[in-house]
C-alpha cells in the first residue's frame, strides 16, 4: 500500500517549476488592451465576445448567444478571445464581469448568455437591438 501511495505522489510532483520574473508577467488589464477593447465596442453597434465565431462556436453559452442573434436576423461582430488571451481576460476587466460569452450594444454591456437568453425569452432584447440599430 505504502509503495503504490509512492508511486502515485511521485505523479503528482511537477517534473520542472518556472518563476516568472518581470518581463514574463502579462498586464491583462493594460491601457493598450483597454483602449483595444473599448474601441472594438464603440465601432460596433452590436459586439460578442465569444469563445471562437459564430460559424464555429467553441463553447455552448457562446454558441447560444450566437443562435439567439441569428434567429432575431441583425446584424453583428464577433470578436474570438480565444484568439488572444489579452483581450479574454481584459474584457473581464473592461466589463467587470467574470465569463464570457459577453455582449455588447452600442457600446454598452448587455450581459452574459444568461441576461442573453432572459431578454430574449421577454422581448426585452430584441427591443434593445432596434434602439441599437436606430442609433
Amino acid at each position: 500500500m505504502q509503495r503504490q501511495h509512492q508511486q502515485h505522489a511521485q505523479l503528482l510532483h511537477p517534473c520542472y517549476s518556472f518563476a516568472a520574473d518581470d518581463d514574463d508577467v502579462v498586464d491583462f488589464s493594460g491601457a493598450a488592451t483597454q483602449e483595444r477593447i473599448a474601441a472594438l465596442v464603440a465601432d460596433n453597434p452590436i459586439l460578442v465576445f465569444m469563445k471562437g465565431n459564430r460559424m464555429f462556436p467553441q463553447c455552448g453559452y457562446s454558441g447560444t448567444v450566437v443562435q439567439i442573434l441569428n434567429q432575431l436576423g441583425v446584424p453583428y461582430e464577433t470578436v474570438d478571445v480565444m484568439a488572444d488571451d489579452r483581450i479574454r481576460e481584459g474584457v473581464k476587466d473592461f466589463s467587470n464581469w467574470p465569463t464570457i460569452p459577453q455582449l455588447y450594444l452600442n457600446g454598452e454591456f448587455v450581459g452574459g448568455a444568461d441576461i442573453v437568453i432572459e431578454l430574449y425569452q421577454t422581448g426585452e432584447l430584441l427591443e434593445q437591438i432596434e434602439i441599437a440599430a436606430a442609433s
